[in-house]
């Protein structure tokens, strides 16, 4: 006999909270469709009280999505619980995830509560959250370093009150595997009705350890929801990795015994959406999706391969999507042929009209470069649909000079505010001088926090540069990424891009991890 273990996938909650990782409705949209394709049994589509924005992204995910439950995050109050209930109001399937911390150092120094304050709360919201969905999840924050009796009084409470899933956070990133897998058990045992909810594991990768922390949770404490993000997206060190955590359940299904619904053939194309969604660049040694995760240099292993894959290889490449969809576009191909490959990709147009935008943006990028390749039309959608939104800047034309023992010079084109501006600078190179010419009209003040250059396609010199620039002023943090065949024009879409971030109305609350 085996068990069934829900992933729920926290990408557009938890993943968001990264630094410069914030998405606007539609990228939250598109990637809510891969994680449908992808068969994710929860979706975590936002924390809709924090802000109009996260409500809206929220709202479209529910009436969108019909094969995943919908979740949304909401503090241990009316209020929150309310929004997030309105939010998810037309979905087929649809949680409210509530949460109150429950540690000592949180109560006493973040929520300013007692024990009995926070015990009383707990009941409260969940009891009310029950009255607006029937699916309802509780998480005590930082309930890893909670006392583990306060944690079974409360615990026991709420799912008398109706709670259906119970999560414990490892919010800090604070346990290792045994001890949390104890704790874990430990509870369940204790908890008189801890059999009438299903338990659920969320754990943070501080020391690097949230995808053992919670197969421990797992096989341990018996756990049967693991809480994760694609490509362990999340604040400071980043989340549990859904695609390591289930290609380990799926490759060593002989120690867990355990079944997923996962389509792993998904897995690759929900990674590479993510990232260039976001900016984050997947690292060419992560586990499954990296560059190098299937590559042998070593000539011994490569003679192993040849001979029999499994002398070095516990998994297949093609099976999580590496091999998938080899179709080459290019100039010549046509309009159906475009149309299908965002189909298979899993890219939604909202009209006829923005997908025959999006094409003569293919057909103008064929005409530079000769193939085209998933990679390309994925960063191709993203910076169409990241334009799509109220736009103050947007790149017209650029021209830059560079020749050794002079001084780098660049004259840029864009529109600010809907008026063209001209402006030119110096500086130590040409992307020096392009941002700087740009940032002589802007005055934005922001400092620039990280500059990264990463090849959208391998293997030539004619693949497309995805450059990520990160703005940070006045606390915020922003991303903007940009990409073009000439990476001083990329540069330039991407300081833009961070710019219309920076100075975009959303607002975000800090919330649970």
């Amino acid at each position: 006999m085996t068990d069934k273990l829900v992933i729920f996938d926290t990408t557009l909650r938890d993943g968001e909270q990264s630094p410069g990782a914030s998405m606007t409705r539609d990228e939250k949209l598109r990637i809510a469709r891969q994680l449908e394709r992808l068969k994710v049994d929860v979706i975590e589509a936002g924390f809709a009280a924090s802000s109009n924005g996260d409500f809206e992204a929220v709202k479209a995910i529910a009436e969108a999505i019909k094969d995943s439950t919908i979740c949304s995050l909401a503090r241990a109050n009316d209020k929150d619980i309310g929004r997030a209930a309105d939010a998810l109001a037309g979905a087929v399937s649809s949680r409210i995830h509530t949460f109150i911390a429950t540690s000592p150092l949180h109560m006493e120094k973040k929520l300013r509560m007692t024990a009995d304050q926070v015990f009383e709360q707990a009941k409260l919201s969940v009891r009310y959250a029950r009255s607006r969905v029937a699916d309802v999840e509780f998480s005590p924050e930082d309930g890893y370093r909670s006392d583990p009796d306060f944690l079974c009084r409360v615990i026991e409470a709420v799912i008398k009150e109706g709670a259906t899933t119970i999560n414990i956070p490892d919010t800090v990133g604070y346990a290792v595997p045994e001890l949390y897998g104890n704790f874990i058990k430990n509870l369940r045992e204790r908890i008189p009705n801890s059999d009438k909810a299903i338990w659920s594991v969320h754990c943070h990768n501080d020391l690097g350890m949230a995808v053992a922390n919670s197969l421990a949770g797992v096989q341990i404490g018996g756990a049967r929801q693991i809480e994760c993000t694609i490509n362990g997206l999340g604040e400071r060190a980043g989340n549990c990795s859904l695609e390591e955590v289930v290609m380990a359940l799926r490759t060593r299904r002989d120690y867990f015994n355990l079944d997923v619904g996962i389509d792993i053939s998904q897995i690759l194309s929900a990674s590479r959406m993510v990232s260039q969604t976001t900016g984050f660049v997947v690292q060419p040694n992560k586990a499954i999706v990296g560059a190098n995760a299937f590559a042998h240099a070593s000539g011994i292993h490569q003679d192993g391969v040849l001979k029999a894959r499994d002398t070095y290889e516990i998994m297949r490449a093609e099976d999580v999507g590496w091999s998938a969809n080899k179709m080459v576009l290019g100039k010549l191909s046509g309009r159906n042929a475009f149309k299908q490959r965002l189909q298979d990709l899993g890219i939604v147009m909202e009209s006829e009209a923005d997908v025959n935008t999006a094409f003569a943006k293919f057909k103008e990028l064929a005409d530079r470069k000769s193939d085209i390749f998933d990679e390309d039309i994925l960063a191709l959608v993203s910076e169409e649909q990241a334009g799509s939104a109220a736009e103050l800047y947007s790149l017209v034309s650029l021209s830059q000079r560079s020749e050794t023992g002079e001084q780098p010079q660049a004259s840029v084109v864009f529109v600010a505010k809907g008026a063209e501006i001209s402006t030119a600078s110096s500086g130590n190179g040409p992307v020096d001088a392009t941002l700087k010419a740009i940032e002589s009209h802007v005055d934005s003040g922001a400092e620039l926090v990280l500059y990264s250059v990463n090849a959208i396609t391998s293997g030539s010199t004619e693949s497309q540069g995805e450059v990520t620039v990160r703005l940070q002023h006045s606390g915020r943090v922003v991303n903007g990424v940009g990409s073009d065949p000439d990476i001083v024009v990329a540069s330039a879409k991407a300081y833009l891009s961070a710019l219309n971030k920076l100075h975009s109305s959303s607002q975000r609350v800090a919330a649970q991890g």
